[in-house]
């Protein structure tokens, strides 16, 4: 981790958050598209 300027505990929070938000994005698109997978599979 590379501290190039302080930010405060409020900022770092939203910046979790949209990563968060992100990854979630992530996973859903990587879940449908197993289901969509095993449907063709099935």
């Amino acid at each position: 981790m590379r501290k190039s300027k302080k930010r405060s505990f409020k900022e770092l929070v939203l910046e979790n958050k949209q990563e968060l938000l992100k990854d979630r994005v992530a996973m859903e698109q990587i879940e449908i598209r197993l289901e969509n997978r095993h449907l063709k599979n099935s």
